[in-house]
């Protein structure tokens, strides 16, 4: 994992930074993470310098940046939909997790607060009860804090990353 640059940030943004490092970097198995906001924008990554370098690979077609946070978040955002409608249609009440097991890894979606995501993309052999209690941890850890300022910060942060060369 490429170390995102906190210089500049707030005390509340560098925390999230660290927890999510902390994430990543504890808990074996996870290959990205991705914090998404209730309108689908990306807040947080484990990995910024695939962004950019997602981005300057492109071959000339009109796609989205493969392999990067942004497809992560794209993801997490829309499984989250979909299980709050199916939650509201059931009348079941809020959706608190989801996991998608696939043959070659997982996926993980915990709500955090006021719409927001914590998404992880997990390798096949992870242990998923040990990934859903460390997503637990950042979420009980993290939630709080992520005011409408600091999404606010943190998506402007994600916005001012240097978009030439991967960190």
């Amino acid at each position: 994992m490429t170390a995102p640059s906190t210089f500049g940030l707030s005390s509340e943004a560098r925390n999230l930074h660290w927890l999510l490092t902390n994430l990543v970097e504890e808990v074996p198995g996870i290959l990205s993470v991705a914090v998404v906001s209730s309108d689908g924008l990306l807040l947080l990554s484990s990995d910024p310098g695939r962004n950019a370098q997602a981005r300057e690979t492109g071959t000339g077609r009109p796609s989205g940046p493969r392999g990067s946070s942004a497809d992560l978040a794209t993801l997490v955002s829309g499984i989250g939909s979909l299980t709050i409608g199916a939650a509201k249609l059931l009348a079941f009440g809020g959706v608190k997790h989801t996991m998608v097991a696939m043959d070659e890894g997982s996926l993980f979606v915990m709500s955090i607060s006021d719409g927001s995501l914590l998404g992880v993309h997990g390798s096949a052999d992870c242990d998923m009860s040990v990934v859903a209690y460390h997503m637990a941890l950042f979420v009980g850890r993290a939630g709080h804090v992520l005011t409408p300022q600091l999404r606010s910060e943190l998506r402007k942060s994600l916005e001012s990353e240097p978009t030439g060369s991967a960190r």
